[in-house]
């Protein structure tokens, strides 16, 4: 990955972050795009400090044309695209009967639409790279989970584009990586949107177990380097796919007495 072009939405944020250091360790140059300026610039100046070239690219990937601009200037910036790792998203924990519709097309917005607008204008230039495309799902992606409607089915929705786009342009020597990990230490499930839309700080969090960004991130450095099809990047991730698979009741019932404590209305 020396002197790769890896473009990293979400780039300021708890994975985001980690996976801009690890590829920066191996002497990657990252283009970092976020919403929030004031982090992105300190994640700069981070990366900055410890010899990496970068790029600043404040950005709404629910934008298209901010999309369109970020990946312009990477070109302008560093001559080609390598990599795109799509980790921006928000979360959302609310029963459905509680949720705004809004909420619901908010969070598709960011978590799916993001990721297909970023793809999508990137896609030519990794394309002529042979490089990687990487999206970051969840358990939620491939199973149920009690509170997430919104945010379960965008992240179903990625598996659908990206294992579809895969069948395009691996015959072009595009790799498409899916990472599916359960809980991770980055603070984005206490920062969820309620059913009106607010934060949900009030959701009593019942995640359990959580593994560290860095660790989830050196799991996907190594996975898009073997051009992995999916990462299940840690015990839960991996226990949650065969189970769902294989005994689709059995983990219905688990997970919702471990999550269904989050909320006060969940009985009828």
């Amino acid at each position: 990955m020396h002197g790769k072009v890896v473009l990293i939405s979400g780039a300021a944020g708890g994975l985001g972050a980690a996976l801009c250091q690890r590829y920066a360790s191996a002497g990657s140059r990252i283009a970092a795009m976020d919403l929030d300026a004031a982090r992105l610039n300190t994640l700069i100046a981070d990366l900055k400090q410890r010899g990496a070239q970068t790029l600043a690219l404040p950005g709404n990937i629910a934008d298209a044309a901010s999309c369109q601009a970020a990946v312009t200037a990477t070109l302008s910036h560093f001559g080609c695209i390598d990599g795109l790792i799509n980790n921006a998203g928000i979360s959302q924990r609310s029963l459905l009967r509680s949720t705004r519709i809004e909420v619901i097309r908010q969070v598709v917005e960011v978590n799916f639409f993001g990721a297909v607008h970023l793809t999508h204008a990137a896609l030519p230039h990794i394309t002529a790279q042979r490089g990687f495309i990487a999206a970051i799902s969840s358990v939620a992606g491939f199973s149920p989970l009690i509170g997430r409607t919104g945010y379960s089915a965008s992240k179903h929705a990625l598996h659908g584009f990206f294992d579809s786009l895969r069948s395009e342009v691996e015959d072009l020597g595009v790799s498409v990586t899916l990472v599916c990990p359960s809980f991770i230490r980055t603070g984005i499930g206490a920062a969820g949107l309620g059913g009106d839309g607010a934060p949900a700080s009030s959701v009593r969090l019942t995640t359990g177990g959580e593994s560290s960004a860095q660790e989830i991130a050196e799991r996907i450095f190594v996975a898009i380097a073997k051009r992995q099809r999916l990462l299940l990047p840690d015990r839960t991730s991996r226990l949650a796919w065969w189970l769902s698979r294989l005994a689709p009741q059995r983990y219905a019932s688990i997970m919702k007495r471990r999550v269904s404590a989050e909320f006060d209305d969940v009985r009828p």
